[in-house]
């Protein structure tokens, strides 16, 4: 599968992912930052953003997807980061292909199953006409009664898309989202361990990387460090700089 991704910057690759009902223009201003120091790929995983649909929506085909990718663009050593289900789709990779990343940064999850509260929104977005449409405070109204918090409607209606030819369209690939989104919820997929160095960033506010989970997490990926910022679960988007600050500080020290 051919991902888009969007490239800026020089020296060691650096890949990011999003997690789900995102995309690559999520990382924006995070890439535009970490580009000043490392040549930095940002991806749109399979059924989302502009990257291509597919029926099979799980860890193993992103996870090969990853591999795929930087056979291709014959990426040396990259650094991976990724949050959420992007984070879980680069631990998946990291145990199945160890010798293919130098580092690994995963932001707010971790290796352990959850019972996902996603499929609210799945709903909410399947209740918007999207054939009828015409214009977005009209889907987000749809929305509203499902999703009120208006950061999160505002995030997710960025998957809206303007046809050519008038109305609008999902650039995500809703109907296979929602019949495998058991599958986001699982735990790793690969068994083994990543013995490299292996950065987890936590919001305090976010329930999604608990104390508890630290046990499980070192027995998999055992130069793991943990650090927690004052956010809720979408760390990178709440405190950009600080997160950039706390990547780099990691990755030169």
């Amino acid at each position: 599968m051919q991902l888009f991704y969007r490239e800026q910057g020089q020296g060691q690759p650096m890949i990011i992912m999003h997690g789900i009902f995102g995309s690559s223009d999520n990382w924006l201003t995070q890439s535009k930052i970490l580009s000043q120091h490392y040549r930095v790929i940002s991806l749109d995983l399979r059924n989302h953003g502009q990257s291509p649909h597919d029926d099979t929506f799980d860890y193993p085909s992103m996870a090969n997807d990853l591999l795929l990718f930087i056979r291709e663009h014959k990426l040396e050593k990259p650094i991976v980061i990724g949050h959420s289900m992007g984070g879980k789709v680069a631990m998946n990779f990291a145990v199945a292909h160890p010798e293919m990343l130098e580092r690994l940064i995963v932001v707010d999850i971790s290796p352990r199953p959850y019972n996902l509260e996603h499929y609210v929104i799945i709903d909410g977005l399947k209740s918007i006409s999207i054939q009828s449409i015409s214009s977005r405070n009209e889907a987000d109204e749809a929305l509203k009664p499902f999703v009120p918090e208006a950061d999160v409607r505002q995030f997710l209606l960025k998957n809206l898309q303007r046809k050519s030819e008038g109305g609008f369209t999902w650039k995500i690939n809703l109907p296979v989202i929602d019949k495998n989104l058991s599958n986001i919820g699982l735990d790793l997929q690969f068994p083994g361990t990543f013995n490299k160095p292996t950065l987890f960033i936590r919001g305090a506010r976010s329930k999604y990387v608990r104390d508890e989970d630290m046990t499980h997490i070192k027995e998999i990926f055992p130069q793991a460090e943990l650090v927690t910022l004052d956010t809720g679960h979408w760390v990178q988007a709440e405190k950009p700089q600080e997160f950039v600050d706390v990547v780099l500080k990691w990755l030169t020290a």
